[in-house]
């Protein structure tokens, strides 16, 4: 039987080292990809984001990724004393408790972390 093992989502980039830079800022270990500058790799643990440049002739279409986190306010703290711009998380009606940020391309990261009963 095949199975998924993990994923990585490929985030398009503008450019792919000022990306890369944005997510070192916020705690990601980043590295480039030796063969292009147009492909890197953000990771956190076992979360892993790839940064792509898009090919000519398609358009670059900004996605939405989430992270579930152990707590969405500590994280939205840790990123706010970077200087990112932080949409701050609230509770929603599904029991998490979200936060917003966009990277330098228009990606927006949601992330969450279970509401505390």
């Amino acid at each position: 039987m095949a199975e998924v093992e993990r994923v990585a989502p490929i985030l398009p980039a503008e450019d792919v080292e000022r990306s890369l830079a944005f997510y070192a800022s916020l705690g990601f270990q980043t590295r480039i990809y030796r063969r292009s500058h147009q492909y890197g790799f953000a990771t956190w643990g076992d979360v892993e984001i790839h940064v792509g440049g898009v090919p000519s002739g398609l358009t670059r279409t900004p996605v939405t990724i989430y992270l579930f986190v152990a707590d969405a306010d500590l994280l939205a703290q840790r990123w706010r004393a970077t200087g990112a711009q932080v949409h701050a998380p609230e509770d929603t009606e599904w029991g998490q408790r979200e936060g917003v940020i966009v990277d330098p391309d228009g990606n927006t990261i949601r992330f969450g972390s279970p509401i505390s009963r």
